[in-house]
C-alpha cells in the first residue's frame, strides 16, 4: 500500500493523538489538526520519536468555513479524513443553555460537515478515499443530561449516512465509530463533575461510567484508533454508511 495523506482533526490529545500515532505507524503521512498549539506540538513530538518525521501539525478551527477551506487547499489531496474534533458537556435539558447547544452542534456536527465537504470532491475525482467520523454511543441512543451532546452526535451520524449514500460506488466510503466512554481528558472532566455533584470519590465516579456499558471499563484511545484504521483500510471498501459501536455489546445493530 502506498503512503496516504491522512488528516486528523482534534489531533492534539486523547483519541485524536492515538489515531495520529496509528496511521503514522502504518507508514502514512499524517496532518494533526487542532486549535491548541501546545497539544499539537506534543502529538508531533510523541509520534516522531516512534515513527520518524511522518507527522505535522496544522492549526485550524474546524467551525470556521474559510479556515477549513484554506487548510485543505494547503495540505493537498487527502486520502483519509478523520473527523475527531469534539466537545462534550452535560446538564439537564432545562439547564442547557443556547450557547452550549450551539457549541456542541458547531464543533461536533458542523466541523465534521465542513471538513467532509472540503475533502470529498477530490476523493471522488480520484476514485478513492476514506472518511471516518468519531461519533459516540450517544449518536445511537439518548442518555440523560446530554441533550446538546447527543443531538450533535446524532447529527454527525446522520451526516455519515447521507454522505455515504452520495458516494456509494465511487471508491470513497464514509463511516463512523461510536465508542462508549474513552480514557481521555474529556472523560476525566466528566468523572470530576460526577464526583463533585454526587460526593463520590473519582474512582467510584469512573466505575459508575464504566458500568454504563457491558464492557465494564473505559475504552482506551488506542482501541478507537484501531477501529478508525480498520474503516480506513483499502480492504474495508465494502463498508460504507456504517456506525460501528464500541461498547462491548450494549448496542447491537
Amino acid at each position: 500500500m502506498t503512503r496516504r495523506l491522512v488528516v486528523v482533526t482534534g489531533g492534539g490529545r486523547g483519541v485524536g493523538r492515538a489515531v495520529v500515532a496509528r496511521f503514522a505507524a502504518l507508514g502514512d503521512e499524517v496532518v494533526a489538526v487542532g486549535r491548541d498549539v501546545a497539544a499539537l506540538d506534543a502529538t508531533v513530538s510523541a509520534t516522531v520519536t516512534t515513527t520518524g518525521p511522518r507527522v505535522r501539525a496544522e492549526v485550524c478551527d474546524v467551525t470556521d468555513e474559510a479556515a477549513v477551506t484554506t487548510l485543505f487547499d494547503r495540505v493537498g489531496p487527502v486520502d483519509v479524513l478523520v473527523n475527531n474534533a469534539g466537545v462534550a458537556a452535560s446538564a439537564p435539558l432545562t439547564r442547557t443553555t443556547l450557547a452550549d447547544w450551539h457549541d456542541h452542534l458547531e464543533v461536533n456536527a458542523t466541523g465534521a460537515f465542513l471538513c467532509t465537504r472540503a475533502a470529498l470532491p477530490g476523493m471522488v475525482e480520484r476514485g478513492h478515499g476514506r472518511i471516518v467520523v468519531v461519533a459516540s454511543t450517544a449518536g445511537r441512543v439518548g442518555t440523560r443530561y446530554t441533550a446538546a451532546y447527543t443531538a450533535s452526535k446524532h447529527a454527525a451520524v446522520g451526516l455519515v449516512r447521507a454522505a455515504a449514500a452520495e458516494v456509494a460506488g465511487t471508491g470513497v466510503t464514509v463511516n463512523a465509530v461510536c465508542p462508549t466512554f474513552v480514557r481521555t481528558d474529556m472523560t476525566r472532566r466528566a468523572v470530576r463533575r460526577i464526583a463533585e455533584t454526587t460526593g463520590r470519590d473519582e474512582t467510584a465516579a469512573e466505575a459508575a461510567l464504566a458500568r454504563m456499558s457491558p464492557l465494564g471499563r473505559l475504552l482506551e484511545p488506542e482501541e478507537v484508533a484501531f477501529a478508525v484504521a480498520f474503516l480506513a483500510a483499502p480492504e474495508a471498501a465494502a463498508v460504507n454508511g456504517q456506525a460501528l459501536v464500541l461498547d462491548g455489546g450494549g448496542i447491537q445493530a
